[in-house]
């Protein structure tokens, strides 16, 4: 509780500064995380080397350098958040008309839809400039921080803006009950996390053995959901563009192990390879290995 009334202050004034003045801090915080303290700096060039292993070391540090760039503009975004405008958001987070299209296909119908996408791009405020759009109740699905202070914080941020959340710990239960209500939703899954459950899809990912979360494939087959898949291009410093597509438009047509999965996760791939260094390189995405095939 202390920790949370010292730091809120801070990042209330933070979140106040003009985007020049953000911009500023972040380069300080950049050269403080990457330059003297290397935060993670072995996980993230580890990735990007097993990740891109045609790549020369230079076009690795490089990549490496651009990356913290960005994350620390993510983190100041992030905050910022707390006091963003509608107008401010709008003008930074780009969706064309054929972007917002691919929702309103599905709602001109009634359908719920599930939006699935990665750690790309800025995905905080791609979860309240999508619940803006919309004409589907966007809900982003949430994991409960340890911290009540900072939990209610984050919580605040990510549904200032027409966003509700549903907590991880029964998601399908959650939109079962949505579709009993007759709600029409569109839910947001992530679909590059690390699984906890031994259940997961292997497949190739950016040159390595990965575990996929099963999550969007048993919802959109068990609730008979189309997908619709999300990019978020970073465009310059401070402005983001949404790109979607229908992935699935009909779920029972996909119900082969693996095959709604393999599709995500290629897309989300190839996006990563065309704008490598706005992906989470941080997270240690490829901390299981891949099980012995049972004799």
């Amino acid at each position: 509780m202390i920790a949370y009334y010292l730091v809120y202050p801070i990042l209330y004034l933070i979140s106040l500064l003009p985007f020049r003045l953000l911009y500023t801090l972040s380069d300080v915080i950049c050269f403080l995380l990457f330059g003297l303290i290397g935060y993670r700096k072995k996980v993230v060039v580890q990735n990007l080397r097993n990740a891109f292993p045609e790549k020369s070391e230079q076009e690795i540090q490089a990549i490496a350098k651009k990356f913290y760039h960005y994350f620390c503009d993510l983190l100041l975004e992030t905050i910022k958040s707390i006091t963003i405008s509608y107008e401010e958001l709008s003008k930074r987070f780009m969706m064309t008309e054929e972007a917002i299209s691919s929702f309103k296909h599905f709602a001109d119908k009634g359908q719920s839809i599930i939006i699935v996408m990665g750690h790309h791009g800025n995905w905080e405020w791609g979860g309240n400039r999508f619940g803006l759009v919309s004409p589907q109740q966007l809900y982003a699905i949430f994991r409960p921080l340890h911290n009540k202070h900072f939990n209610n914080l984050i919580m605040r941020i990510r549904t200032r803006f027409n966003t509700r959340l549903l907590t991880d710990r029964d998601v399908i239960g959650g939109m079962r009950e949505h579709k009993r209500k007759g709600e029409m939703t569109a839910t947001v899954f992530l679909a590059d996390q690390t699984p906890t459950s031994k259940n997961v899809y292997w497949t190739k990912f950016l040159n390595q053995d990965t575990p996929v979360f099963r999550g969007t494939e048993r919802a959109a087959i068990q609730l008979n959901l189309p997908i619709v898949y999300a990019d978020i291009k970073r465009i310059k410093r401070g402005y983001y563009n949404v790109e979607s597509r229908i992935l699935v438009d009909d779920p029972q047509l996909y119900k082969e192990d693996g095959m709604i999965s393999e599709l995500h996760t290629r897309v989300l791939e190839a996006d990563i390879i065309a704008q490598p260094e706005t992906w989470l390189w941080t997270h240690r995405r490829w901390k299981r290995s891949k099980p012995a095939p049972k004799s």
